[in-house]
């Protein structure tokens, strides 16, 4: 059902932004692809944040530097402080610009492109990571809960893991978010699934940087969780992260990445990171007004059985820990990928997210 749920939608998109039936052209790494005929293409994408952040923002622009180098287009990045004002002022002079394509890179333009986009009816736009209506808007989401379910699910078990140094005998696990906002509620309601499906009666603490890009908060906030019992702290902050990651190095404790494989950026205190595949979409998105493809008011939604989310293969702690590394861990992962794939595990979302909200 999952499945057929996954080619109705990109069906309905036109770009094969999810490689449902295993079409190569829709693989992000098929070299196939390098047409180069999108010379004279002009796309501006408009970030809430800036680039540097080695997660969310580094994706999509990985995915917009991919389509400069294959297609031919011309690519305009706009960066921003955390001043709302400066990401609608953004998204505003990118519409006036006459780029051939606008992307929102996230859930925070939604309000602004709900206001600006039918202004502009002779202008492409495409957001990610929400769903907004509009005959020339295309939208693109994730199912990040399904990722995150792996994530608390890998939490859980490495939290019992108390032969490893830093791994302490509670069951207390930690999430640290960037902005309160709906789409990283629906990373924590995944997670927090996951890690209770492995242990029902696991502490789970939460916290909100109020940022994406402050990480002195992340690491103070992560080294918080750490002095009330958890051992290992998810990342779901942006350009917060980076220091949620320090914290756990720091500390000698462990930390879980996101969007990017973050593995390597403390090696030995990544266990995994929760890749969420920005960058294909960005890609998938450019390729269609490349292509003549692109249709307004479609949607896609990118979940585990497409590969828009996964976690990585967990080499890095594999070689840091040697012998000591808990190969159940990987086995169970496998597991549950496999389970919510096929639907026999039905990974909760928050209010308003899910395929059926982005129909």
């Amino acid at each position: 059902m999952k499945k057929l749920v996954c080619v109705l939608l990109s069906a309905m998109l036109l770009l094969g932004l999810v490689a449902c039936g295993g079409q190569a052209e829709d693989h992000p790494d098929n070299p196939q692809t390098n047409s180069g005929n999108g010379k004279g293409i002009r796309v501006c994408i408009v970030y809430s944040g800036s680039l540097g952040d080695k997660s969310y923002n580094d994706s999509c622009n990985e995915g917009a530097q991919r389509a400069a180098k294959e297609l031919g287009v011309e690519v305009k990045n706009l960066e921003a402080s955390a001043d709302a004002a400066e990401w609608k002022a953004n998204l505003l002079s990118a519409a006036e610009d006459g780029y051939d394509l606008v992307i929102c890179s996230s859930s925070n333009f939604e309000e602004y492109l709900k206001d600006i986009g039918p202004k502009y009816p002779d202008v492409k736009f495409a957001i990610i990571d929400t769903t907004v209506p509009g005959d020339n808007i295309v939208s693109v989401s994730f199912a990040q809960n399904q990722g995150s379910f792996l994530a608390g699910a890998a939490a859980a078990m490495f939290t019992t893991k108390s032969d490893i140094d830093g791994v302490n005998e509670d069951k207390v696990i930690g999430w640290v978010g960037g902005m309160d906002i709906p789409v990283l509620h629906d990373f924590y309601v995944g997670y927090e699934q996951g890690a209770k499906y492995i242990d029902p009666d696991i502490k789970i603490l939460q916290s909100f940087a109020g940022s994406w890009s402050d990480p002195l908060k992340g690491k103070e906030l992560t080294l918080a969780q750490f002095d009330q019992g958890a051992d290992i702290v998810m990342n779901v902050a942006s350009g917060t992260g980076p220091g949620i990651l320090e914290g756990a190095a720091e500390a000698g404790k462990y930390a879980i990445g996101v969007d990017l494989d973050q593995d390597n950026y403390q090696p030995g205190h990544v266990l995994t990171s929760q890749l969420k595949r920005v960058d294909t979409a960005c890609y998938m998105l450019i390729k269609s007004v490349v292509d003549g493809t692109f249709k307004g008011n479609s949607v896609s939604y990118l979940d585990i059985a497409s590969d828009g989310v996964s976690l990585t293969d967990f080499s890095v702690m594999k070689e840091a820990l040697g012998d000591k590394f808990p190969e159940d861990i990987v086995e169970k992962i496998a597991e549950l990928e496999q389970k919510i794939a096929s639907g026999e595990i039905v990974v909760d979302n928050y209010e308003g997210f899910g395929p059926s909200a982005s129909k």
